[in-house]
């Protein structure tokens, strides 16, 4: 059924009048006249009763009218949604995100995007790399802001920061009290870690491969702020980014003295895929905004 067809037929069943409809229309008349015979070939029944030159809506054209405009309503308000979701001073972005950068990092890029362009809005989804990628590849992301990835064909992943990692221990544990340490100082404690899977876990897992340290795993946590949490009750130790999840009441940070120890975030698009002028707006916005930094 032809799109243009049921177009023909609502305007024709507005003003059940050929000659006007075609003109409101920018048809001719003859050529308005067959493309309602030719819908009403394909229903299968008349939807006018012609009485001389008037023409009138019959019962089935009055139910099919009904349908007919929820239809062309549903397609109206859909391009009216798409056509808000794509003006660059109005539209969505959808970012994904880890669940550590949502305490400061992700707000302040937020909160200085919105300064400049304050009628863009966000739907936000945190999770670890592995589900962002996957939602990335599917669309149900248009940008995520995670740790650095290997053999992502699809993916195209610009750095833009790094933060540097510390080994948290509870405030009363006996090396609480220094500003650095090594890990082979706790390398015989029990350590607090992100379940595999998560881009913070790989980083550890290097971090002690680097130092030439095994650690001893005793649980593993989906949250950074559970980690943190058992750390604060004395159940080991752990390696974490600074952030709203170490209470400086519980927990003392050190700087890691044998290794290099940060983790690189940088932004995630799909290759070649179409984004949005809002999305495109903010992937420039979140470029601009670390190169400044950088500088």
């Amino acid at each position: 059924m032809e799109w243009q067809r049921l177009e023909y037929f609502q305007t024709l069943a507005e003003v059940q009048h050929m000659t006007r409809a075609a003109e409101l229309l920018s048809i001719s008349q003859p050529a308005l006249s067959r493309s309602i015979a030719g819908l009403e070939e394909e229903i299968g029944v008349p939807l006018f009763d012609r009485r001389g030159r008037s023409i009138v809506l019959n019962r089935y054209g009055q139910m099919f009218l009904q349908r007919v405009n929820r239809i062309i309503k549903e397609l109206n308000d859909g391009l009216e949604d798409i056509h808000q979701l794509i003006n660059p001073e109005q539209g969505e972005v959808t970012l994904g995100f880890l669940h550590t950068l949502g305490t400061s990092s992700v707000p302040n890029i937020i909160r200085a995007f919105h300064q400049q362009y304050p009628d863009i809005t966000f739907q936000f989804k945190q999770n670890h790399t592995h589900t962002q990628l996957k939602q990335l590849k599917s669309g149900e992301l248009d940008l995520c802001l995670l740790a650095s990835t290997e053999d992502e064909k699809l993916i195209e992943w610009t750095e833009l920061w790094r933060d540097e990692l510390y080994v948290i221990v509870p405030t009363n544990h006996p090396l609480a009290m220094g500003k650095s340490i090594s890990l082979t100082e706790v390398a015989e404690e029990s350590f607090i870690s992100m379940k595999k899977g998560y881009a913070l876990r790989k980083t550890t897992d290097e971090i002690f491969e680097e130092a030439g340290v095994t650690p001893t795993i005793s649980f593993e946590g989906d949250e950074v702020a559970t980690v943190a949490g058992f750390v604060a009750a004395g159940l080991g130790f752990s390696i974490l980014p600074d952030g709203g999840e170490i209470n400086s009441n519980k927990i003392a940070k050190l700087r890691i003295e044998d290794v290099t120890c940060e983790r690189v975030i940088g932004m995630a698009v799909v290759k070649d895929r179409y984004l949005s002028p809002a999305a495109k707006r903010f992937q420039q916005f979140v470029l601009d905004y670390f190169s400044q930094e950088k500088a």
